[in-house]
């Protein structure tokens, strides 16, 4: 858990949340109220993640692979 914690998956650059250099983002998937529910929200490093948010993270990947890997909360990433 302390290595989750102490690792960073997001950064504030220049242009608002980023996605990290070592390019992994890692956490969870919750309700999210404001969208009842048909959407969810992520929550990255400890923050509400909206996906028009994330997809803007993604943007300055256009072109590449990504991988998703769902996994329990009970397993390490």
């Amino acid at each position: 858990m302390r290595r989750a914690l102490s690792t960073k998956d997001l950064t504030d650059g220049e242009h608002g949340l980023q996605i990290a250099e070592q390019r992994v983002v890692r956490g969870r998937i919750e309700w999210d109220d404001a969208r009842n529910g048909r959407v969810p929200l992520l929550v990255i490093d400890g923050r509400e993640i909206g996906w028009d948010e994330f997809g803007r993270m993604l943007m300055s990947f256009e072109g590449w692979q990504f991988k998703l890997s769902i996994a329990d909360k009970s397993e390490e990433l």
